[in-house]
């Protein structure tokens, strides 16, 4: 079904011929209290509307391939083609419209997840998915949509991810780390193709333009998710006139993912300035309270789990602790212990943190094989990387992030040189998206734009969200009163009942709604 191709076309289209000819209705919104900046992106403006050719591809879906140029510069010149799937309303008589959703990332396919994930009821109740079209793709770069790809085969990327270095603990470990991560962008400049110079989220937010003409909306309805949110304040900001509704969960602070605030995208590490190392700790300390109120029901609550997750980390700082023939480094017990995006795993990490500290003194234990995620799409690292640094300006001296990591050491022990190196890649990067998107980012869309994050979010932490939605035109938070990534990860039938009324009625909940959590993580 679908294909990876790049292709030449000269085609032209109208903005809703191809909802005359399938018979797709459009729909209204109500009237915004202020009017909508009068800006449009002219390059998405001349480009064609793709026709969406939608056939079975199982369990209720459709998928079609929509064909866009590859520079929006050259708009009849180069096409590629993105990879579409849609699970149509269940109520017909009473459809909206499409909703568009984009899971974040970036790099895992949206085909692949909105298969995975359409039918989750704290995220898509059977009410939301009765009056709307659910759609999604994978984004230019991605998986089936022109996807980047930095090794011959998939068994070569393997063994190459196989054996790179973890997040260096210390300062004798970064120069091997940083040579590593210069010879992946060498790797990529060098076998990726043109699509590197063109995978910007402004690229992918004038494909999203493409893809609401082609359905036949008039406006835009949205659900952005973590790198969602970026794609969706980028679009905002690009086609403010064209916004029915959009959700922002799990935001970004857009402008310190940009160029950070001031000077800081020259010397200051992305992940870093996002404030990333602190929503870890944050969250991190949240999962401890957690598990100590669980009691029996947590693995790790015996005694003082604050204190034993401090012996358990300088145990293994001073040197690799061996459970079940494996030696876990300090790296791979931090990296292992900030895994916190989704809480249906925190018992077993529980247990996996309870095995260690056992294991430092006692007999090994078996690890529980749930904790880890399934293996990652084809070419999700690739697509990170090429996405992130299009977008993002970074120190491009290893100077630089020794200099934070040593900062971070003091300020956050533990996570903190995570989120410095991260990205490390970027600094090397052999490719520049000349449109990627800085801003503005207060354009008066359409209508206001709700964000929602959870209290601890190792992610997008809630500062960042607060900031994000701050430099938007229109915007209110709403906070879910848990741990976690996003609402995807943290049920909240509060939460999703007040994102699915605003996307019916463009009514925003009131000012500072909180929304608690359907269950404790540990039961």
């Amino acid at each position: 079904m679908f294909s990876r191709s790049v292709r030449r076309g000269t085609r032209r289209g109208g903005f809703y011929a191809l909802a005359v000819l399938l018979g797709v209705g459009t729909f209204a919104f109500p009237s915004p209290a202020r009017a909508a900046d009068a800006y449009v992106d002219r390059l998405a403006e001349s480009a064609a509307t793709p026709e969406l050719s939608w056939s079975d591809c199982d369990d209720g879906f459709q998928c079609a391939l929509a064909r866009v140029p590859l520079n929006y510069n050259e708009p009849a010149g180069a096409q590629l083609e993105l990879a579409t799937i849609r699970l149509p309303a269940s109520d017909p008589s009473r459809r909206l419209g499409t909703l568009f959703v984009n899971f974040g990332g970036p790099g895992p396919s949206g085909v692949d997840r909105l298969r995975e994930r359409a039918r989750w009821p704290w995220l898509f109740s059977e009410e939301l998915r009765a009056r709307f079209d659910l759609v999604s793709w994978d984004p230019r770069g991605v998986s089936r949509s022109a996807g980047v790809h930095c090794f011959a085969t998939a068994e070569e990327q393997a063994e190459y991810f196989g054996t790179f270095p973890g997040t260096p603990t210390d300062a004798g470990q970064e120069a091997e780390f940083f040579a590593r991560s210069a010879d992946l962008a060498a790797r990529c400049g060098q076998t990726a193709g043109p699509i590197l110079n063109h995978a910007s989220t402004a690229n992918t937010a004038r494909d999203l333009e493409l893809l609401r003409r082609a359905v036949g909306d008039n406006a835009l309805t949205y659900h952005g998710i973590s790198y969602g949110t970026q794609v969706g304040a980028v679009y905002a900001n690009m086609f403010p006139r064209r916004v029915r509704a959009m959700v922002f969960d799990g935001s970004l602070d857009f402008e310190g993912n940009a160029d950070g605030h001031g000077a800081e995208g020259t010397h200051l590490p992305l992940d870093t300035r996002q404030g990333v190392a602190v929503g870890i700790a944050e969250t991190f300390d949240a999962f401890l309270r957690e598990c100590s109120a669980a009691g029996p029901r947590c693995a790790f609550s015996a005694g003082d789990p604050k204190l034993k997750w401090l012996t358990l980390a300088e145990r293994a700082r001073h040197a690799p602790i061996v459970l079940n023939g494996t030696p876990w480094t300090f790296s791979q017990v931090v990296t292992t212990a900030g895994s916190l995006s989704r809480p249906e795993t925190y018992a077993d990490l529980a247990t996996l943190l309870q095995q260690l500290f056992d294991a430092a003194t006692s007999a090994p234990a078996l690890v529980p094989d749930s904790l880890f995620d399934p293996a990652y799409p084809a070419n999700r690292a690739e697509a990170f990387y090429a996405i992130q640094c299009s977008d993002s300006m970074v120190p491009t001296e290893p100077a630089a992030y020794s200099r934070v990591a040593a900062v971070e050491d003091l300020h956050n022990p533990y996570f903190g040189r995570t989120a410095v190196f991260n990205a490390m890649p970027c600094a090397f990067w052999p490719a520049r998206d000349a449109d990627r998107y800085t801003g503005p980012w207060n354009r008066q869309t359409a209508a206001p734009i709700l964000v929602m994050n959870s209290r601890y979010d190792p992610a997008t932490p809630l500062h960042g969200a607060y900031a994000g939605a701050a430099q938007l035109a229109t915007a209110r938070v709403l906070v879910i009163e848990g741990a976690g990534h996003s609402s995807m990860y943290v049920p909240s039938t509060c939460a999703e009942q007040a994102k699915r009324d605003y996307l019916f009625t463009g009514q925003l909940p009131p000012e500072n709604l909180h929304c608690g959590i359907d269950h404790s993580p540990f039961g």
